[in-house]
């Protein structure tokens, strides 16, 4: 899956990384240190999991992953609230540990992956919430239904690894109700409730690389 055409390949960078820095809630100053963070970032899919748990049967919990997704991201370190972020995921690529739950969920009952094979994550503001957390607002698309979600961003850490290259972290998390994305299949259990919850909680483990500037 191709999202994009410009080379993806990082560029060593020839000086230390800063230390983070965050803006001041009450002066607006940014953290000279932050600002150097300013550019094009991508996941390292090697380093980074996107993720879901849910409730299996009411008493147990499902996890699972997107194996296959593309990504483009921008840091601004000097207005941090005009960081963007936007992640394509391949639907037929969902991996929970178990072929026959896989092949259901890529089939029509969930995902439907032949019609509707990418879901899409759009970031369209981002908010400085303190201490190291940002919340970032978006829109998901899931089988052409487009609605807006919450990501609450934790900030991880900067380096420069030692191949040179520089990496920051980022854990997110938030939590959906699939049936408004017209996920709705279930069944009942002779008990009351639900084999599969409504709510299903997204996780994003993000180990990001700096983009080479373009030359």
């Amino acid at each position: 899956m191709k999202l994009f055409r410009r080379g993806m390949s990082p560029r060593p960078s020839q000086t230390r990384p800063a230390a983070y820095g965050e803006a001041n809630p009450g002066t607006g100053v940014v953290d000279p240190a932050l600002q150097e963070l300013t550019g094009e970032w991508i996941i390292d899919p090697a380093h980074s999991r996107i993720g879901f748990s849910v409730r299996h049967a009411m008493v147990t919990t499902v996890r699972g992953s997107f194996t296959e997704y593309q990504s483009r991201l921008f840091f601004d370190g000097h207005d941090p609230s005009r960081s963007r972020a936007e992640v394509v995921v391949s639907t037929a690529s969902v991996d929970t540990g178990v072929g026959q739950r896989d092949a259901h969920l890529v089939s029509r009952d969930f995902f439907d992956s032949a019609n509707y094979p990418r879901m899409q994550f759009v970031s369209t503001a981002v908010q400085f919430a303190g201490s190291d957390v940002y919340r970032m607002t978006g829109d998901l698309t899931i089988k052409d239904v487009t609605r807006p979600v919450v990501l609450e961003m934790a900030y991880i850490g900067h380096v420069l690894d030692p191949f040179g290259y520089q990496r920051a972290g980022f854990d997110g998390t938030t939590t959906i109700d699939r049936s408004d994305w017209g996920l709705t299949y279930n069944s009942q259990l002779a008990e009351g409730g639900s084999m599969v919850s409504e709510k299903v909680r997204l996780q994003f483990d993000i180990a990001a690389i700096r983009n080479a500037p373009a030359g």
